[in-house]
């Protein structure tokens, strides 16, 4: 029973990080997708985005197929020369998909910031999402040009998800104990005396929850 609402508590903190991590990017002034990618996905994949396909070859699994949490590797196109690459964020139907960048439109004048759930259309003849159009905010329509892709880049099971996360709470660990003590005190102490309890810990997060979820919270 622990374990499970252990888990659940996880997905929550995993979730919550995700969501305060963009929300701090679409804050910045100026954001490339390369960091953004790498960030939300926690593939570990650096270089000029079009150099990602070669990259990940050996290192991740690569497909023609969209699935959520996937890099979509955008092929050098006119101006667009170092290539783009877009997190799925959620995929529609098997020829529409919704993904989650950073600098593609030009928004309030500039460019480099964050846009989450943008449509991207697969019009490639063999249904191999080899060409896309991509929503294009200022038009609020999907865009004209058809732009040339090499593919997916998939997380690697556990592991990249879960370095990227670890990596995000970390980042945030004073926000979400913040949170967590005031919302879900341990039995018999303040929030203050959760957070300073948490504090000595590897993991404060991991601290908080156990606090929390421990035999004694169950009576």
């Amino acid at each position: 029973m622990r374990s499970t609402i252990r888990a659940g508590f996880g997905s929550l903190a995993v979730a919550f990080v995700i969501a305060f991590s963009a929300g701090q990017a679409q804050a910045g002034d100026y954001w490339q997708c390369v960091p953004f990618a790498r960030m939300i996905s926690g593939i570990q994949i650096f270089g000029d985005a079009w150099t990602w396909w070669q990259q990940a070859a050996g290192k991740y699994a690569q497909g023609f197929t969209p699935k959520s949490g996937a890099v979509l590797v955008f092929r050098p196109h006119g101006p667009m020369t170092k290539g783009h690459v877009a997190v799925v964020s959620q995929v529609l139907t098997d020829r529409v998909i919704q993904v989650t960048q950073a600098n593609w439109s030009i928004i309030e004048g500039s460019r480099g910031k964050v846009e989450r759930d943008v449509t991207v259309v697969d019009v490639s003849p063999q249904g191999d999402w080899s060409q896309v159009k991509v929503w294009f905010d200022p038009v609020h329509d999907l865009g004209k040009t058809i732009y040339p892709t090499y593919g997916f880049i998939y997380q690697n099971t556990g592991s990249a998800a879960a370095n990227a996360a670890e990596t995000a709470v970390r980042s945030v660990a004073r926000t979400a104990m913040n949170q967590l003590a005031s919302a879900v005190p341990a039995p018999g102490a303040n929030p203050a005396q959760a957070l300073s309890q948490a504090a000595g810990s590897t993991d404060p997060l991991s601290a908080l929850i156990e606090a929390a979820t421990g035999p004694s919270a169950a009576h």
